[in-house]
């Protein structure tokens, strides 16, 4: 049975059961008590409460560590690993493979399960020979044939138990390295996307405040339009108002005229020589004092031109062009 997944494991592939009973911290078999994941992967409960705890320091009140897997975030409380859920299936297959290899499988075709360290692969060169030694020189593990007469006499050698351990050390470090530097290029994309959103949120308030800003220029050009138009009406009203009073001044000065051009006309006609004579002097004086009252003012030269509430903007013109973003020193 593949214990991440919970699927059964054909009999042909059980050499790969070993690999699953393998702790992704330690490499070694499963240290009871296995304990299992919310992410459904298995690790010795001492290694899971040494990777909490070095990521941890202070956790009475609980804390967080990731799987070292499949990186998902494993949030534990003020129990930590221990509570955590006991993988007992794992435990019992242990067992299990622990006794096949006491008991050399019990007769069955298949060839038993080993632990890791009681794996000892042959040397190519010495056939009947299992590796136990590593050649430091060469970087390699070979057997004790090739120290005494084989290509490594000549070479370094350490017991390969020792250099196990070592190794198995050092891929342990780079497993914490890369677990932390991915955690800290997590972090790094978590920051980009908040920059992004603040950064959409900084674009959307300031163009909301650049149609604030431009609406209120419009109001305050709309409000000035309104108020230099009210002054050109009234320009225009006083101006329409005194011509056309001059105006009527005319026509009744006209009026007059005529009718006194009449009545000189009726005396000049109809009227004897001594009635002519007795009113001549009246009509005289009459036709004397309209001619003089003829004499009304007239409008001034350019009296209807409006010329004086022309509005200069060129130098608006320029400084509503010169309209731009504040410098970065100017921003506060």
């Amino acid at each position: 049975m593949d214990i991440q997944t919970g699927q059964l494991v054909p009999l042909g592939a059980m050499e790969s059961l070993e690999k699953q009973l393998s702790c992704p911290i330690c490499l070694d078999m499963f240290t009871k008590p296995v304990v299992i994941l919310p992410c459904q992967h298995n690790l010795c409960r001492g290694c899971a409460n040494d990777l909490y705890e070095s990521k941890n320091p202070y956790h009475f009140s609980g804390g967080t560590f990731r799987c070292p897997t499949c990186r998902f975030e494993v949030v534990l409380d003020r129990h930590g690993v221990y509570g955590l859920q006991r993988n007992l299936l794992v435990e019992n297959i242990i067992d299990i493979y622990k006794q096949q290899q006491e008991s050399g499988g019990g007769g069955s075709e298949e060839a038993p399960l080993k632990d890791k360290d009681a794996k000892q692969p042959l040397c190519k060169e010495h056939e009947d020979e299992r590796i136990n030694i590593y050649c430091v020189s060469c970087q390699t593990p070979t057997c004790s044939m090739c120290k005494v007469f084989g290509q490594h006499k000549d070479c370094e050698v350490s017991p390969l138990h020792a250099v196990y351990q070592n190794q198995k050390s050092e891929l342990r470090a780079a497993v914490e390295l890369l677990a932390a530097g991915n955690a800290c290029v997590q972090a790094a994309v978590a920051q980009m996307d908040d920059t992004r959103r603040r950064m959409e949120e900084n674009g959307e308030l300031q163009r909301r405040r650049l149609g604030e800003s431009f609406d209120l220029l419009y109001a305050l050009l709309e409000e000035k339009k309104m108020e230099l138009l009210e002054r050109v009406d009234g320009a225009q009203r006083d101006k329409m108002a005194a011509l056309q009073a001059l105006k009527e001044q005319y026509r009744q000065q006209l009026q007059q005229s005529q009718q006194l051009q009449e009545k000189l006309q009726q005396n000049l006609q109809s009227c004897g020589v001594a009635e002519f004579l007795i009113a001549a002097k009246q009509l005289k004086e009459e036709a004397r004092q309209a001619a003089q009252a003829a004499q009304l003012q007239r409008p001034e030269p350019g009296f209807e031109s409006l010329e004086h509430l022309r509005v200069e903007t060129r130098q608006l013109e320029v400084l509503l062009a010169s309209v731009d973003f504040r410098a970065p020193q100017d921003a506060d």
